[in-house]
């Protein structure tokens, strides 16, 4: 059954008129036309005008203006406000009022564009929020769609926390401010994290004027850094220090935290103004030093990894979180210092000795070298004196040579006990570093923990046949191997050497000798307890020439009484016998050699 239809008829209708044919048709249609026109609005092209969204579909957006037809705009030029609805009002630019077909072109993209820049100034001097599209990535943030303006949105202001996946925010439309305008590039930088940081910083103050020392909190694993770990503790953040995360040791916080973990943390302290929190972890866990057995003493052996290096000794961890030290100087006997490196390393599994142990400051030392005999216990019964050992030179001094016969056993050969006959000026003329070395122990002295050690105990003293060859007097060839200030060195025969003054260098055509010249010298002086020969070139020639003065002397003292004796001599005797005869040719004979 169909509803009844009711009409009335028109109140004015002139209907005498009508019978009498005379037609109004045109005069209505023209008032009609009038009316219609004067109904719709009146639009120009290229003019920019608001108008409502009517119908909304994925590919387009129908919107009236007002004007005789509809107008038609895609539905990307909303991508920037995917909340769009029908019967929003929206700003359209007209492109052509009527196409070929009679449609009303419309765009909305253009509309925003014509008025962009005006409006983002005005957006930034009135510090307002406005909305915008992340269209894409970009080197260092995102670009963002304004008012048809390409924005940049810096990755930093995104989030007042770090971003760790920027693409999640593409195709986003998010709230911004404007923080900066470049008007000569026409550059406009945005921030979504101002929007929420003037609300944080309430949030601060307000979680700040609650919170105590020794307040526990849960928060969530911010950030994680080489130096610690932030917390977000619900709008405020806290570090955690790599040193507070752990009682044991910690190389990096990743080893103890994970990024979004959530954990109980504790606060060991903050700063009101500069709204600074350190937090702890490790603090809501009991100390590993309260865990220790409380059986460890001094002089027991315990077992650990060494887990820190440092030159002047080694941390090993016997218990996770206690630790002891091994000093360098407790891992050998030796009395050299070496870096501690020379001896362990990170990771090492090592066997120490408790030396020292104090609970309540959570100190210990440990030792390696007591796991080994003390070498010096012994050193009477291992290395009397006399006995003859095999040492490895360490170093050097002007009066000396240090050596080792073994670890921790070392010794001192004097520069006066390395040679009979050589005169060392440095021992290192005489050995070298690192060289093995024979010796002899000379002397012990235990308390000092030092042997005086010889080398040229090893062999007999030659100084002793010396003496009996170079006595003063004798006069050998030797040669001239050095010339000082004071003199010269002389190598004479059997290896040993002895020293001339310059006056006694001096040859018989008054010359002075030379080094590499071979000559022969006269002993004038041997001291076998300082082991010094002085020798003489000149004195050879010097004495011979007194000597020959001296028998002139004697020969001119002797001939005032032969001449005496030659009367007797001359007296007429009666005869001349055999006798007489020889007693003249022996006394001419003595003559002719004086």
């Amino acid at each position: 059954m169909t509803e009844e239809v009711k009409t009335s008829p028109i109140a004015d209708f002139d209907w005498d008129a009508y019978e009498r044919g005379e037609n109004n048709c045109e005069k209505s249609r023209e008032e009609l036309t009038r009316t219609y026109d004067e109904s719709l609005n009146t639009v120009k092209d290229k003019e920019v005008i608001e108008g409502t969204i009517i119908a909304l579909n994925k590919r387009e957006a129908v919107v009236n203006i007002g004007y005789k037809s509809d107008g038609i705009i895609p539905m990307n030029e909303f991508r920037y406000n995917p909340d769009i609805k029908v019967g929003d009002v929206v700003e359209v630019f007209i492109e052509n009022q009527e196409d070929k077909k009679g449609q009303l072109i419309l765009s909305h993209r253009k509309a925003r564009a014509s008025r962009s820049w005006e409006r983002v100034n005005q957006a930034l001097e009135n510090d307002e929020i406005i909305k915008g599209y992340i269209k894409c990535r970009t080197k260092g943030g995102m670009i963002v769609d304004v008012f048809g303006i390409e924005a940049f949105l810096p990755g930093s202001q995104i989030d007042v926390k770090p971003i760790r996946d920027y693409d999640i925010f593409v195709g986003k439309t998010m709230e911004f401010k404007v923080v900066k305008i470049n008007p000569e590039f026409r550059n406009v930088v945005v921030s979504h994290k101002a929007l929420i940081e003037a609300e944080l910083e309430q949030q601060k103050r307000e979680i700040i004027a609650k919170l105590e020392k020794g307040q526990v909190l849960e928060g969530t694993v911010k950030n994680i850094t080489s130096y610690g770990v932030f917390i977000d503790l619900g709008g405020v953040d806290g570090l955690i220090h790599i040193t507070d995360l752990s009682w044991g040791r910690v190389s990096h916080p990743e080893e103890v935290v994970a990024l979004d973990q959530k954990l109980n943390v504790v606060i060991l302290d903050f700063d009101n103004e500069k709204k600074r929190i350190a937090l702890g972890l490790k603090q809501l866990q009991p100390h590993p030093w309260d865990a220790l057995a409380a059986d460890i003493k001094v002089g027991d052996k315990v077992k650990g990894r060494v887990v820190v290096m440092a030159d002047y000794g080694a941390f090993v961890e016997v218990a996770p979180g206690v630790e002891g030290l091994i000093h360098v100087s407790e891992m050998s006997w030796s009395q050299h210092l070496r870096s501690a490196q020379d001896f362990l390393k990170v990771g090492d599994e090592v066997e120490a000795v408790v030396l020292t142990l104090d609970r309540e400051e959570r100190k210990m030392s440990l030792g390696l070298k007591q796991l080994k005999q003390d070498p010096w216990e012994d050193i009477e019964v291992k290395y009397p004196v006399g006995s003859q050992h095999t040492a490895r030179v360490r170093n050097f001094t002007n009066f000396g040579v240090f050596v080792e016969i073994e670890e921790g056993v070392d010794g001192l050969i004097h520069i006066s006990d390395l040679s009979w006959t050589k005169k060392v000026k440095h021992p290192s003329e005489f050995t070298q570093i690192g060289s093995d070395i024979q010796v002899v122990v000379l002397e012990i002295d235990k308390e000092n923990r030092r042997l005086s050690l010889g080398h040229k105990q090893l062999e007999e003293n030659p100084w002793d046949v010396f003496e009996t060859i170079f006595t003063v007097g004798s006069v050998h060839q030797g040669t001239i191997v050095e010339m000082l200030d004071k003199g010269a060195v002389i190598a004479l025969p059997y290896g040993v050497e002895g020293f001339a003054t310059p006056k006694h260098l001096v040859k018989e055509d008054g010359s002075q000798a030379k080094v590499d010249e071979k000559l022969d010298f006269k002993v004038i002086e041997f001291n076998k307890d300082s082991k010094r020969i002085i020798l003489s070139h000149s004195r050879i020639f010097e004495d011979e020439a007194k000597a020959e003065k001296a028998e002139a002397r004697k020969a001119a003292k002797r001939a005032p009484r032969k001449a005496e004796e030659a009367p007797a001599l001359a007296a007429p005797v009666e005869k001349t016998t055999l006798g007489d005869i020889e007693a003249l040719a022996a006394l001419k004979e003595k003559l002719s050699k004086n």
